[in-house]
């Protein structure tokens, strides 16, 4: 239980929570630096990514062309326009002698054709010309028109050497154009032909998927895969029923005389963070055979059918080096029903994968030696046709440890942590239940990122029990409170843990702080004393009632109600809700689930009357354990204010401290029995006054 600081309490959209989830879970496998969909174990290392363009070779081959082609049109210039540059003086000779035969005239120069080549003036090489070009003097006085009429010269309107052709004109103003995009078709081709090594052949991602395929991947010796058996903890029961895929991989032999064939498809669900990643590669890690590993997400792209063609490539490549195992995280992606509320508007391109792997599965044959591993922690919303059998014939549930499985898995994330004398894990495991083994791995993490900052060389219990407070509610914030407030806040908490300690099977005390953490002003942690899988009537109720222990203190010592107990009220009424209009625990509702697991109740069929008579059976659920509480902490105020003393004085007491403090002998709950009822032998208190 919390009391939140209203000053700082901001509300947060839970949808917004599993998109940014689901953004960093996309943003880490974003193909940018990694064209290809899938990440694959026992392989060889990938090859590093295609090495940028070396730039100086481009440029070099740009000046190459640029002088190819300026070289080729200056010949062309040449050939096309022999003439030869002559003297004033030379071309009135010429046409004083008759021997020219016609002219062009352009400004000042005249251009022309001798009727017989003669030799050009102070030329030591005797060269003659036939064609040639003169610049007229602008002082010359002469009639220049009269002599040529007078020699039968013919004065031409159009230049006697023609300019370039327009066929020269088109090839070299494309010529240029070509170039460019021929070293652009060759970069794009050389990145292809990378990623098509990098990937298989999968042309999927940046330029090479606008080719196709390219260079596929060489046939493997699958040798090294990171995770084995020895790495899982805590899910044994899980563990012997995947053990019989990893001896069908290793000994196919033993099956196929007898005609069994490996499952197609294995499916496991469990919340997030139980472990079926691990268990996947693991099973690949134990039978030493490839895993490829993707996440469903990854498939999915804005253009149709890509998402299609990456599922055939990684079924491909599997199929090459089978036996292999396929692993798809989070499958109800793109598996989700097609045909429930939930599809809402459909989606092509989802559908075409979803279809695709689904073909895909059928193909399998016991022979392959092809096993599909996928991992969803929302079972119920896929597709039939994914999970009925010939596709996913196994559905393995994965679910968070027991006590003894939390103590298994922290030995395996502490095995190269150095523990100190005074560390328990079995005491550990008893105090964190519900965690997963991904939640316990971060716990001895934090454990041991604490015990390095304070420079030590082994890790404490003090280190996993402030680890495990930084995990569930916040780091410590350094701000100094108001008597008034801090007063007040010590007798929230314990309000809660005087409930806590008094109620008939409420979770006990592990401890009490009026420290300041994340967004609220204190916090009273409460956990069972083992691990509990089903709820009755009267723990719920003490759920409720240790929830409001903080409110109903208040108003009892105070005589007002803050906004401390907003966090509070929102357990309290989510449980009377689930009690009223889920678990069938109220009378006038009756055995009814009125609320399903998602979704609005009146598409479920649940009548207007109906809701507001779970409204009222909730309210008057909440109203009446309130009064209870009351109740309670007004008969045991001398607990109450001697607790509130101790949380003054020390700030923080442990469960030790807290029971010592409220005067209380700390007694565990007898079972209950089949019949007894509240106050029986077999449902007595956990607390007692001392003495």
């Amino acid at each position: 239980m919390a009391r939140d600081a209203a000053e700082e309490k901001k509300p947060v959209n839970s949808r917004d929570g599993q998109q940014g989830k689901q953004n960093r879970q996309q943003g880490a496998n974003q193909q940018g630096n990694d064209p290809k969909p899938w990440r694959t174990e026992g392989m060889p290392e990938e090859p590093q990514m295609p090495e940028p363009p070396k730039w100086w070779a481009i440029i070099v081959w740009l000046l190459v062309g640029w002088l190819v082609l300026f070289g080729f049109t200056s010949v062309q210039d040449a050939w096309s326009n022999p003439s030869a540059t002559i003297p004033y003086s030379e071309f009135t000779k010429q046409v004083q002698d008759g021997n020219v035969e016609e002219v062009f005239s352009r400004g000042d120069t005249i251009e022309g054709s001798l009727i017989q080549a003669a030799d050009i003036p102070d030329d030591s090489g005797n060269r003659q010309y036939q064609y040639f070009t003169t610049e007229r003097p602008t002082f010359a006085q002469d009639d220049l028109l009269a002599q040529l009429e007078n020699k039968d010269v013919v004065v031409s309107a159009t230049p006697l050497v023609q300019e370039r052709g327009t066929f020269w004109n088109i090839i070299i103003s494309l010529l240029p154009m070509l170039i460019i995009f021929g070293l652009w078709f060759w970069i794009i081709r050389r990145a292809q032909k990378n990623a098509g090594e990098l990937m298989g052949g999968a042309g999927a991602g940046g330029a090479g998927g606008m080719f196709g395929g390219g260079k596929k991947s060489k046939r493997v010796d699958p040798e090294k895969v990171r995770v084995t058996f020895d790495d899982v903890a805590g899910i044994d029961e899980v563990e012997a029923e995947v053990y019989e895929i990893v001896d069908f991989l290793k000994n196919p032999e033993k099956y196929t005389r007898l005609g069994a064939k490996a499952p197609k498809g294995v499916l496991l669900e469990g919340a997030p963070g139980t472990g079926k990643t691990l268990l996947a590669r693991a099973t690949a890690g134990e039978a030493d055979v490839p895993f490829f590993s993707a996440s469903a997400s990854e498939f999915i792209e804005m253009i149709v059918g890509v998402g299609a063609q990456r599922v055939r490539e990684l079924f491909e490549e599997a199929r090459k080096v089978a036996p292999a195992i396929i692993f798809i995280d989070e499958i109800d992606t793109i598996g989700r029903s097609r045909s429930s509320s939930r599809s809402m508007g459909g989606n092509d391109e989802r559908e075409q994968t979803l279809n695709q792997i689904l073909t895909e599965m059928d193909g399998f044959d016991g022979s392959e030696g092809v096993v599909v591993i996928a991992a969803t922690n929302r079972a119920d919303v896929l597709d039939d046709a994914l999970t009925r059998a010939g596709r996913f014939d196994r559905k393995i549930t994965v679910s968070a440890p027991d006590a003894k499985g939390r103590e298994q898995i922290l030995q395996v994330h502490t095995r190269n942590k150095p523990l100190a004398d005074d560390v328990d894990l079995m005491q550990v495991a008893k105090v964190t239940p519900g965690l997963t083994g991904a939640d316990l791995a971060n716990l001895a993490n934090e454990a041991a990122i604490l015990a390095a900052k304070r420079e030590d060389t082994h890790l404490h219990a003090s280190d996993f029990s402030n680890a495990l407070e930084k995990i569930q509610l916040g780091a410590e914030r350094g701000i100094v409170m108001p008597e008034e407030e801090k007063l007040r806040t010590a007798y929230h908490e314990a309000g809660h843990a005087l409930l806590g300690m008094l109620r008939p099977g409420a979770d006990p005390v592990r401890k009490i702080s009026i420290i300041p953490r994340g967004r609220a002003l204190g916090v009273t942690v409460s956990t069972p004393e083992s691990d509990r899988y089903g709820y009755d009537v009267d723990y719920l109720r003490g759920r409720i009632m240790g929830a409001l222990g903080g409110m109903a203190a208040e108003e009892e010592i105070f005589g007002v109600i803050t906004t401390g107990a907003e966090s509070d009220l929102q357990t309290v009424t989510n449980i009377a809700r689930q009690m009223v209009g889920r678990w069938g625990m109220s009378e006038k509702v009756g055995p009814v689930q009125v609320y399903p697991q998602d979704g609005d109740p009146r598409q479920s069929g649940a009548s207007e009357r109906l809701l507001e008579l779970v409204d009222e059976e909730v309210r008057a659920l909440v109203v009446d354990c309130y009064a209870e509480t009351r109740k309670v902490l007004r008969e045991n105020r001398v607990h109450h204010d001697s607790l509130v003393a101790a949380l003054l004085e020390k700030e923080t007491l442990d469960e030790a401290e807290a029971y010592e403090a409220a005067g209380l002998v700390h007694q565990p709950a007898r079972p209950l029995l089949v019949g007894a009822k509240p106050g029986s032998p077999g449902h007595e208190n956990k607390a007692v006054p001392e003495g």
